[in-house]
């Protein structure tokens, strides 16, 4: 049973793509003696494992993905608990399930494949460090991926876990926008399923439906924009939310700076786009 469009749209936030700096840009010349994506106290001492994490990174922002997983599996040879490695290893399985094209055959079965790799070493990052951010939020967001593309079932079964996850890399780290970015969106979506259809989703499926709210939703999209102020998707969707509760200067103004800001990662060109799109479909509502 595939997802009704008015779920589907409930789990559509994870569907752009998760830059994979986090925020954090990597700096030109000799690498500094601390901090490395996603670890800003993580010592560059010059260990093996040091300079395999930090070659899977530059790998990584290069959009060299499979170099990078061989570097992170390197590290993962000397320390099978390392939880950079194992965060890092989730996101490069999610990169992989995302870039398969629909045409590819059997493309939702290879897409499943690589989103529950990812899983898998999202739960073994968490259990390694269940105090890490990015175990958490990779975990939300491999299994957002996976209720995209699962029966209608299980992905209301999965919505709490989701929601569970986004928040515990909240309270782990306050600083985490991109966490901030993904609950924000699961705020809006949840909550544009009407009472209604969420009372017949809970009849045939025996289950509850999540509940989302909209002021949540602009406050978490805006706590991002306030520590990630360059990303463009936070702005497309903070948009999204404003046109949902009928504020249209609020959403063209939070439209014209996603167009103003440089693109840094993979989906920004379409991102911009689609703002463009927004933009010109919302022109004159009030």
């Amino acid at each position: 049973m595939r997802l009704p469009i008015f779920l589907f749209y409930a789990f559509s936030f994870l569907l752009p793509a998760l830059p994979w700096n986090h925020g954090l840009a990597a700096a030109p010349g000799t690498p500094p003696e601390s901090g490395r994506v996603g670890c800003p106290h993580c010592k560059n001492d010059g260990t093996e494992i040091s300079q395999s994490l930090q070659r899977a990174d530059a790998f990584h922002a290069s959009l060299k993905t499979k170099e990078a997983l061989k570097e992170l599996l390197a590290v993962l040879k000397l320390d099978p608990d390392n939880h950079e490695a194992l965060s890092k290893i989730a996101r490069v399985y999610i990169d992989f399930g995302d870039t398969i094209p629909e045409s590819t055959p059997d493309w939702q079965e290879k897409k499943l494949q690589h989103y529950a790799t990812a899983e898998e070493y999202a739960r073994k990052a968490v259990k390694a460090d269940p105090n890490g951010t990015w175990g958490h939020f990779y975990l939300a967001a491999s299994l957002g991926k996976i209720a995209m593309h699962s029966p209608v079932s299980k992905q209301i079964d999965l919505a709490k876990e989701i929601q569970e996850e986004a928040e515990k890399a909240i309270a782990l780290d306050p600083n985490n926008g991109f966490a901030y970015h993904v609950y924000g969106v699961w705020q809006r979506r949840t909550a544009e399923i009407g009472q209604m259809k969420r009372m017949l989703a809970a009849a045939f499926l025996w289950r509850s439906v999540p509940q989302g709210n909209m002021e949540k939703s602009v406050e978490y999209l805006k706590k991002a924009i306030s520590l990630n102020p360059r990303v463009i998707l936070h702005r497309l969707e903070l948009a999204k939310t404003y046109m949902a509760i009928g504020q249209g200067q609020l959403a063209r103004s939070s439209l014209k700076t996603a167009l103003e800001l440089p693109i840094q990662f993979s989906d920004d060109a379409s991102n911009k786009k689609e703002a463009q799109q927004l933009l010109e479909e919302i022109k004159d509502r009030p």
